[in-house]
């Protein structure tokens, strides 16, 4: 059976419990020895296989005891309720990593990573995304709240830019670092602030990252 296709191209917003940088993003241990994250998209121009995705949101919430790699990972999905039932279809198979070459996109991978996932929310998504200035906010009333700022110099105060650069990333090729802060009340309960965060345009399809 051949794989759908797909595409999903626009902006996201990632917040983790890792200091600035995340060293998961080298390979690294993650800071505090396990990871939690919001991850937030605004899809500008997407679609699957006919069904056309452009201008909706998702979030999805994670958890796992250890590193990503090491498994027994929980993640809830969120999808703006104006989605159309075959919209709601589409993205959750492509945010289970479905219709897509393994290991060629972050979906690809955490869904190898996760053991137990929770059932998928249609609610109402507030979510705004600005890459240059770093600047996003993520909302899902009674649920999460998650929000990104420029890094600031400790002696001025003044903003600082600090960039990610993965050639051969499976989620970006280049992000802006942010100060992160989350907050959750869905089935994945977890916070965190003054932590990582990541700005960054991303274009993906069944077969990668679009470079």
């Amino acid at each position: 059976m051949s794989m759908a296709e797909w595409r999903m191209q626009g902006a996201e917003f990632v917040t983790c419990n890792c200091n600035w940088g995340c060293p998961c993003q080298f390979s690294s241990r993650p800071t505090q020895g396990h990871c939690e994250a919001v991850v937030s998209m605004r899809i500008d121009q997407g679609h699957y296989n006919q069904v056309k995705l452009d201008d909706l949101c998702w979030v999805a919430t994670f958890a796992w005891p250890g590193a990503i790699h090491e498994g027994s990972g929980r993640c809830q999905v969120f999808i703006e309720d104006r989605a159309s039932p075959e919209q709601r279809e589409a993205l959750l198979r492509i945010l289970s990593g479905e219709d897509t070459e393994p290991g060629t996109t972050v979906f690809s991978v955490f869904a190898s990573a996760i053991s137990e996932m929770f059932e998928p929310q249609f609610v109402p998504i507030e979510l705004s995304v600005d890459v240059d200035k770093r600047e996003a906010h993520t909302r899902i009333a009674g649920v999460l709240e998650a929000s990104g700022e420029p890094l600031r110099n400790p002696v001025t105060g003044e903003p600082q830019e600090a960039r990610i650069v993965l050639p051969k990333g499976f989620e970006f090729t280049e992000a802006q670092v942010a100060n992160g802060r989350y907050q959750t009340q869905g089935a994945i309960k977890i916070a965190a602030q003054n932590s990582h965060g990541h700005l960054a345009r991303v274009h993906f399809t069944g077969q990668g990252v679009v470079r």
